[in-house]
């Protein structure tokens, strides 16, 4: 092989590079919309923000791929996973035993838990054993709602919303009695859009964990576990905690 072909393929590749021809590898990233403040839509620009956007695009930035990112409801995200139909999902979803038989997940990100929010002046609830014989509403696929088919003796009157607006929405319209639901998003609620109408109450129970999830083998878990390892020891996963959630508590 001769010196000049050599100089004319570098040459070559050094124009294609430089054409930007060659780029960083596209993912089907999945969301669901609803799940404030870890991803929603903001009205004005039409973008998804939030808590989970940052994470996913600062780990995509130091991971080195690019991300098409699209939104479902949260009960077809695992399934999309399993089908093949997108590649990493991010939607607080909670590491469970069950789910990783049929997908890969990243080390935790967020460690949370299950809440309780009552109507303000509610005094009837308090605790997770009140629930017992109440309407109670949760989302569709959701720990939380496996969390009180097994644990609640009653529990006819638990009703699975297709998004967290829906059950915030029946709460407020009296329609059920207490959501019950993740911990960030319950309380997220009550500080906004439900202040001075909802309160949280109780413990948190079942504590969890938020995994980004990725399909089945895939070849990207170990650089979005070391993006994520990275962002928190440059303090760049703080940064992003304390913009949505307040102080970090210590630990994390």
């Amino acid at each position: 092989m001769s010196t000049k072909w050599l100089k004319t393929l570098s040459a070559s590749l050094a124009l294609t590079v430089a054409a930007g021809t060659v780029s960083a590898e596209t993912l089907r990233v999945v969301t669901d919309p609803s799940f404030v403040p870890f991803e929603m839509m903001d009205q004005e620009t039409g973008e998804m923000i939030g808590f989970d956007m940052e994470i996913i695009r600062e780990v995509a930035d130091r991971a080195g791929f690019e991300i098409d990112l699209n939104t479902m409801d949260f009960n077809g995200i695992i399934p999309a996973l399993q089908t093949g139909n997108v590649d990493i999902a991010i939607a607080g979803i909670t590491i469970t035993e069950e789910r990783e038989e049929i997908v890969d997940f990243s080390d935790p990100y967020y460690d949370s838990g299950l809440r309780i929010l009552v109507r303000e002046g509610n005094s009837e609830v308090s605790e997770f054993d009140d629930l017992d014989g109440k309407k109670i509403g949760t989302k569709i696929g959701s720990t939380s709602y496996d969390y009180l088919v097994k644990n609640l003796e009653a529990n006819d009157g638990v009703t699975p919303y297709p998004g967290s607006s829906d059950m915030y929405m029946a709460l407020m319209s009296r329609a059920i009695d207490a959501v019950f639901y993740d911990a960030p998003n319950v309380g997220y609620f009550a500080r906004t859009k439900g202040e001075g109408k909802v309160k949280t109450v109780g413990p948190l129970y079942e504590g969890q964990q938020y995994g980004i999830a990725l399909k089945n083998g895939s070849e990207w878990v170990d650089d979005v576990n070391d993006a994520l390892a990275a962002m928190k020891e440059d303090g760049t996963y703080k940064t992003i905690y304390e913009k949505w959630f307040g102080p970090m508590p210590e630990g994390m």
